[in-house]
């Protein structure tokens, strides 16, 4: 095992309690280059890349349970939940990306360079737990989708799954844009699907577009306030944001206040768009699931039943192959990304470095080992449990992350002249407050039974 220690560079900390660390993901910091002078266009495609790392942790196989129950239980109305909460998730993920930029640190480094040892050594804890989890919710998503495409038992496909490990460090040897390429590539695979899904399952547009506005049935309903909740609560995946902060600082930018401020301009771009292609493919999930299954009367909620039953419905067996091929794709890109999740947490936590290929394998482990003898014990049945556990935990470690990156953006002494604006701070708090008592909400629920 390599470990070293990083040396602190001199530098003057302004409002940390310790000196600027190490810059984050030091193999790839600054590795891209962004033209001088060049037009808009030219310059948002230097940056074009890191949101959509982002993206593909809002459209992993833990979202799409929730997607699949409430448009087969409450048709379009829900849609107006999935376009709040990827609000939120641009809001947060624009935040992310002016903290790395503005400071050099990732929000793992800021945790570390502004908590004590103690406080921090706990929200590393909690991380570690939340990427762990959400890991094993793509690991599972990913091993559902080769048995359901190849009938390849899930014990083996979870397996099968952690060789993303090896992927992602050949791609990183040889530059982090082949892993940007690869995620969007990925990405527009699953985005292919399910336009086609759309076509095949002609879903009522004038109902698609009434489902996007808000309705006080969400509330008053108690069975699709709790949906409502899981859609909101589980959509903003803490990992992403220590993610999108390390990420941003791959382009090798200006040092000055004209070049930072350019590159928050061009990241947030860049993850708004990303994100917006992400509330594509949720919302779609849930119009194929409310056009197939509601209108039919069916309650679907597991990923295995919708497979099953989209092809005789919707009169193809190419809308059950496309299904199943979106799901793999998002299982295996949210894998890609999770690794480097976990390898920034440790590192800007921790402040030590180990050897990339340990430090993935670790976390690959860590999600492969409880599956593996969940789906050997119980079976399928198992994983299903497993996946509904994972979300939990995400949830309950959510707001660990959301409000001290809330607290850092909005922070002066921190942040200089890049301080988040006044309407950006205030609307990022009630953000921040509405997700922790949603969460709040949902684990009452979950460990009360209902």
């Amino acid at each position: 095992m390599e470990v070293a220690v990083k040396k602190q560079p001199e530098q003057d900390p302004k409002g940390w309690r310790r000196k600027s660390p190490m810059p984050s993901l030091p193999e790839v910091h600054g590795s891209m280059n962004v033209p001088k002078k060049a037009g808009f266009f030219r310059k948002l495609l230097a940056f074009v890349g890191p949101g959509y790392l982002v993206a593909v942790g809002y459209m992993d196989p833990g979202n799409w349970a929730t997607d699949l129950a409430g448009g087969s239980q409450f048709g379009y109305t829900l849609l107006s939940v999935i376009l709040i909460s990827n609000l939120m998730a641009i809001l947060l993920q624009a935040l992310a990306g002016r903290l790395g930029i503005a400071t050099g640190r990732d929000l793992a480094q800021a945790c570390r360079d502004h908590y004590s040892k103690p406080v921090s050594f706990a929200l590393w804890i909690l991380c570690e737990l939340a990427i762990a989890a959400c890991d094993l919710a793509e690991v599972i998503g990913a091993a559902i989708a080769l048995k359901l495409l190849f009938g390849l038992p899930l014990i083996y496909g979870v397996i099968l799954t952690s060789l993303d490990v090896i992927l992602v460090l050949m791609l990183q040897k040889r530059g982090f844009r082949y892993i940007e390429a690869m995620v969007i590539s990925l990405m527009a695979l699953i985005i292919f699907c399910f336009v086609m899904e759309m076509i095949f399952s002609r879903p009522e547009f004038a109902a698609v577009a009434q489902g996007f506005i808000p309705k006080t049935e969400i509330v008053t309903n108690p069975a699709m306030l709790y949906i409502a909740l899981g859609i909101l609560g589980a959509t903003v995946m803490p990992h992403n944001l220590y993610l999108h902060s390390s990420i941003v600082q791959t382009r090798k930018i200006e040092p000055t206040s004209e070049g930072k401020r350019e590159a928050i301009k061009f990241a947030t771009i860049d993850s708004t768009v990303a994100l917006m292609l992400a509330l594509f493919v949720n919302a779609a999930i849930l119009i194929l699931s409310a056009a197939a299954f509601h209108s039919a009367g069916k309650e679907v909620a597991e990923i295995q039943d919708a497979y099953h039953l989209l092809g005789p419905m919707l009169g193809t067996g190419a809308a059950s192959i496309l299904f199943a091929v979106a799901l793999l794709a998002s299982g295996q890109n949210s894998t890609l990304t999770g690794t480097l999740a976990g390898q920034i947490v440790m590192e800007g936590f921790l402040n030590i470095r180990l050897a990339p290929w340990l430090r993935r394998l670790i976390t690959r482990l860590i999600a492969i080992i409880p599956a593996v003898i969940v789906i050997g014990i119980y079976g399928e049945s198992g994983a299903t449990d497993l996946l509904i556990l994972s979300q939990v935990i995400l949830s309950l470690q959510l707001s660990f992350a959301v409000i001290p990156l809330v607290k850092f953006t909005s922070d002066r002494k921190k942040m200089g002249e890049f301080v988040s604006p006044r309407w950006m701070s205030i609307l990022s708090w009630v953000v921040a407050i509405v997700i922790a008592c949603l969460n709040i909400y949902l684990l009452i629920g979950t460990f009360s039974g209902n």
